[in-house]
């Protein structure tokens, strides 16, 4: 018996693995907006990866704000609540609340069944380079880039690449730093995040959100730390229509 559940394992993940070395898109990050743009991308008939780094995708949707387990919406997001089949109630003027491991675990749940491989415990390292555009990932363990260990990665091919790592906006960031590239920003370069301002945040995450550089695009909160917007906190309409926006940027240029 040990070794069925053994061989199981280790046959299905190779073979989910062996199926998505090569995709038409490559999230980088499980939040909100990775997992949105993952969604409404494989609706749309695109092969669709999502790398999150740590165990759980959903970013800092989960612990609502400071552990208090509910999220603000505003009205404009609440057509992407409504396909996802989450629950929210009205609070005051144009925003709505709803319990953020009900959003999370929704928005997770309809991207894998839409068809979304999400490999999680996967931290990507690098992107592939050529001919001055992104075409695809640097792909290693988790534990491997927490202990700074010297182990060589696996190669993932893309037609789109999308940059949702959050605050750190980390692969924008490595393709910045190490092939002498501007980006499309005013600079030129990584700006970096400005402190928090809601309604200033909530309009620019939506506005930043675009193709920074051939192949690489911004969904989220990089999309605000690529350009310089603000943080938001734990209002996630913004975030939410990032997510949509960018899978109808890159299936507008794939199609």
């Amino acid at each position: 018996m040990e070794q069925i559940v053994s061989k199981g394992i280790v046959d299905s993940y190779f073979e989910k693995l062996k199926e998505n070395l090569s995709v038409d898109v490559a999230i980088v990050g499980g939040g909100p907006s990775g997992l949105v743009a993952s969604y409404y991308l494989a609706q749309k008939g695109l092969k669709v990866a999502l790398y999150e780094r740590k165990l759980a995708p959903g970013g800092g949707m989960w612990g609502g704000a400071m552990m208090f387990n509910e999220i603000v919406v505003q009205k404009e997001a609440l057509f992407i609540l409504d396909e996802f089949h989450i629950t929210y109630k009205h609070f005051e003027k144009d925003y709505y609340t709803l319990d953020s491991v009900h959003a999370t675990s929704a928005l997770i749940y309809h991207a894998t069944k839409s068809g979304v491989t999400i490999f999680n415990c996967t931290s990507i390292e690098d992107v592939v380079f050529q001919d001055n555009k992104v075409c695809g990932i640097v792909l290693n363990w988790s534990p491997v880039h927490r202990e700074h260990m010297h182990v060589d990665p696996l190669f993932i091919m893309a037609k789109a690449v999308i940059d949702g790592t959050g605050h750190d906006c980390d692969i924008a960031r490595t393709l910045e730093r190490k092939n002498n590239i501007k980006l499309n920003t005013a600079t030129g370069k990584v700006m970096g995040e400005r402190s928090l301002s809601v309604d200033e945040a909530e309009r620019t995450t939506v506005e930043n959100t675009k193709e920074i550089f051939p192949g690489l695009y911004v969904s989220g909160m990089a999309s605000n730390g690529v350009s310089g917007g603000f943080r938001m906190g734990p209002i996630f309409g913004g975030m939410l229509l990032s997510g949509k926006k960018v899978a109808d940027l890159i299936a507008e240029k794939l199609k």
